[in-house]
């Protein structure tokens, strides 16, 4: 588990991770952290318990909106876990009827699944049990909320990372990309305070 804690994920930059194909560029904007996020994720989250029951086997706020004081795209990020997310036909339809829309489909990627909601504007992300980027996202919501110096840092390098992005026309997996150096400085501290490297 440690090791695949610890993996680096890079996304592939050709288009087979996209369902429907390669989409648009569009502006990213930073806004500052607005305590109506959490409101949204339980919104979002009870449509989702709603429409799989059972077959939700945990759902969980994660991403930058989940951290108190943490500028973001105003975008909720979900942690959703089924019991297999390449069995597509046992979660997606619900999901689609409640209005989640299929964008991403990383096999080599524990199996990740990303769905679009609108409105409120969100990501769900399927993950299977034990997954260990669900893990790392905890442990990295829980480290920027112990440590307001690495918080800032990482908001600095989001901001920067908008403003190349929107400059250079590109979408959103590449102003991941841009950040993806300070990401990973943090990580290194924060695997190293648990003694996992």
């Amino acid at each position: 588990m440690s090791h695949d804690l610890t993996r680096y994920h890079e996304t592939p930059r050709d288009d087979s991770i996209w369902v429907g194909g390669r989409p648009e560029p569009v502006a990213i904007a930073i806004a500052a952290y607005d305590p109506v996020w959490p409101a949204l994720f339980e919104e979002l989250a009870a449509r989702v318990r709603a429409a799989l029951g059972d077959k939700a086997l945990g759902v969980e706020h994660v991403g930058s909106t989940s951290v108190p004081g943490l500028a973001a795209k105003p975008v909720i990020d979900i942690a959703l876990t089924v019991a297999d997310p390449a069995d597509e036909p046992a979660y997606l339809p619900e999901l689609e009827d409640a209005g989640f829309m299929l964008v991403i489909r990383e096999p080599a990627w524990h199996q990740h699944r990303a769905l679009k909601f609108a409105r409120p504007n969100a990501n769900l992300h399927v993950w299977g049990p034990g997954c260990p980027e669900v893990e790392r996202q905890r442990m990295f919501r829980q480290w920027l909320i112990d440590h307001p110096e690495d918080l800032a840092t990482y908001q600095d390098a989001k901001m920067a990372a908008a403003s190349a992005a929107n400059e250079a026309g590109e979408i959103v997996t590449e102003y991941n990309r841009r950040k993806q150096p300070v990401i990973l400085e943090i990580y290194d501290r924060m695997f190293r305070s648990r003694g996992l490297i």
